[in-house]
């Protein structure tokens, strides 16, 4: 929250620096349709406790305070958007465990990072996925969530959207879904493009629409401008290293990288057509080599004044994720110091967190 400007001169420059303000500025934040407090982004759900991308895990995230659910999403080889991280599914799946899809075990190559002798999405139909059950991503240090292996599984894209209605109602408030379009020009690659398809199933279920609670993010740029032409939900432009390119310039032989687009520069270009900046933490709070914290950047500021609302990721409450100063032990495993993390990007003027432990931010948001 900005300081209320007092005195002649003071109040003029103000007004002078919100009439410079690109008119994307307002427009993003009509569009995102939030309030004034920070908004709490299930990421893959609640999967602090539950394996992620799990019906389950998104139901928790909404009971436990979250505005909006995150579904990442790959496409079977039947052309039907389904709930994954990646589209590799060794690591959350139990796939391994099934002699009949042994032989589909590959190797690939997917925007440049090699994913050895794993299975992937788009070589079983629906029906074949159905059969697997998820299992917890990060079990050395999530070994509780375990205990949920085997219950649940992969969800389609339309049982999310299904489950939001039904959390909604249940809920008595509108439970946002914000989906991620994973991997997109590999997928296009493939033949299995993701865009026409999703916003296929956007206006057959009437999100496609500024107050249907849909925001949509991707990695890349091609397709997030392609988006910004066919539907008015609002678009998250997320931002990967900052030595790492875009699959999509990376795939035409481009140079643009992340780091080019996190520049003020770069974020004007990105509120063309995007309403959100999605960085990783450290582009707003750096860390040593020792993994503490250092001084903030200007990044919330800038974004804030190319007209980019920021949301950040990922908030998690193990030591393994949090800077060194609020780890409670040496265990990578333990719980550290969430609360505190979280407070600062809020009291640095963050737009919205991703996070694994919905609870949390919306004890520090709420002040609970």
């Amino acid at each position: 929250m900005s300081t209320p400007v007092r005195g002649g001169a003071a109040l003029v420059a103000a007004l002078a620096l919100l009439v410079s303000l690109p008119a994307a500025a307002s427009a993003a934040r009509h569009r995102h349709g939030e309030t004034a407090k920070p908004t709490i982004y299930g990421h893959r759900g609640a999967s602090g406790y539950r394996p992620e991308h799990t019906l389950a895990s998104y139901r928790l995230a909404a009971r436990m305070g979250a505005d909006y659910i995150e579904p990442d999403l790959v496409m079977t080889k039947d052309h039907v958007l389904v709930v994954r991280h990646e589209p590799a599914i060794g690591g959350t799946t139990d796939v391994a465990k099934h002699p009949e899809f042994a032989s589909r075990r590959k190797t690939k190559v997917i925007d440049g990072v090699t994913f050895a002798d794993d299975w992937f999405v788009e070589d079983f139909t629906l029906a074949e996925l159905k059969t697997l059950r998820a299992v917890e991503r990060l079990p050395d240090l999530r070994r509780r969530n375990t205990i949920y292996n085997g219950r649940y599984t992969v969800p389609t894209f339309q049982e999310v959207i299904d489950l939001r209605d039904q959390l909604s109602r249940e809920l008595g408030r509108k439970i946002g879904i914000i989906p991620e379009l994973k991997h997109s020009t590999y997928h296009r690659s493939i033949g299995l493009p993701l865009e026409e398809l999703f916003v296929q199933q956007l206006r057959r279920n009437r999100l496609d629409d500024r107050s249907a609670k849909v925001t949509v993010q991707s990695f890349e740029v091609s397709n997030l401008k392609w988006l910004d032409k066919q539907i008015p939900n609002p678009l998250v432009q997320l931002l990967d290293a900052k030595t790492l390119k875009p699959g999509d310039v990376l795939a035409s032989g481009g140079s643009l990288t992340y780091g080019q687009m996190a520049t003020p520069a770069g974020l004007r270009e990105i509120a063309k057509y995007a309403d959100i900046a999605s960085p990783s933490k450290d582009y707003i709070v750096p860390r040593d080599a020792a993994g503490a914290s250092l001084a903030p950047t200007s990044f919330i500021g800038d974004a804030h004044r190319a007209g980019l609302d920021v949301v950040a990721y990922t908030f998690r409450v193990e030591n393994s994720f949090l800077p060194l100063e609020l780890r409670s032990s040496a265990n990578p495993a333990d719980a550290g110091n969430l609360f505190a993390e979280i407070k600062q990007f809020f009291d640095l003027g963050i737009d919205g967190v991703f996070t694994d432990n919905a609870d949390i931010a919306k004890a520090v948001r709420d002040d609970e």
